[in-house]
């Protein structure tokens, strides 16, 4: 556990993109090899309180939580009610079979995701676009061209939300949005899509015009640093995922997912 609180000894900000990414991907590769309950809340448990020791806002941690508990509780109401019946069936209904099979296997089922996406969704709390890239191209060292074709398509979603609304005033000021509101938002997605092609021919052209994609003669304006802490969140994933294994294995409730 020593790794673990010595992983939460900056703020989650702080800490290089590409670390929360292998930290993330760890725990979810190890997660996904078992359905029991036993390691799920392990690795849940332990997971908390890395987020908390990494300074995750409480605020952030309870509303983006609220979301992540009510998707895995449709995810288990779904295993309860059309889950592989087994035990003792409690009540039927046509496909419907609620048994204690299905009952234990959403039970595991809702732990599980909540252990997978609750470090996917927090560790990135604050990661700028542009950081991940800086690290997915100098750290990991991802072709520049890629890195900054990907990040400069991120940065334009968020223009697409005001593009919509500005083709739906300049269609209301012509007339043609009091009427037929399904054949007017069929044209006017088609009219977003094309608005976007062109905005991406012309970045596209601009970037390339400036050498964004003559990696390695370029350099990277800002550095990607990638240190003690980044590999102390690392092991700490990996500490995660053998105390939830090693726990599970012991009491005897690991169900790997290849034998069922």
């Amino acid at each position: 556990m020593s790794v673990v609180t010595d992983a939460a000894a900056v703020p989650v900000a702080q800490v290089n993109p590409v670390a929360k990414l292998a930290a993330a991907f760890t725990i979810a590769v190890g997660l996904v090899l078992s359905v029991d309950w036993v390691s799920a809340s392990t690795a849940l448990v332990l997971e908390v309180i890395l987020l908390a020791a990494m300074r995750v806002p409480l605020r952030s941690l309870l509303n983006r939580g609220a979301i992540l508990v009510f998707a895995a509780a449709l995810t288990a109401v779904t295993i309860t009610l059309y889950g592989e019946p087994s035990g003792t069936v409690h009540w039927h209904f046509l496909l419907i079979t609620v048994s204690d099979g299905s009952i234990t296997l959403a039970v595991a089922t809702f732990l599980r995701v909540l252990a997978i996406a609750l470090p996917a969704v927090f560790l990135f709390i604050d990661t700028d676009p542009t950081e991940l890239a800086d690290g997915l191209g100098q750290v990991l060292r991802l072709p520049a061209r890629f890195v900054l074709g990907a990040l400069a398509g991120v940065r334009m979603i968020g223009l697409l939300g005001q593009d919509w609304r500005y083709l739906g005033y300049a269609r209301r000021a012509r007339g043609v949005a009091d009427h037929a509101r399904i054949r007017r938002a069929a044209g006017q997605a088609f009219a977003l899509l094309v608005f976007a092609v062109r905005r991406g021919s012309m970045l596209a052209t601009a970037m390339e015009a400036r050498g964004f994609g003559a990696h390695p003669t370029r350099t990277w304006a800002r550095p990607s640093p990638f240190g003690r802490r980044e590999i102390a969140l690392i092991v700490s994933g990996f500490v995660i995922v053998a105390v939830a294994v090693t726990t599970s294995v012991v009491t005897g409730h690991w169900n790997f997912i290849g034998s069922r």
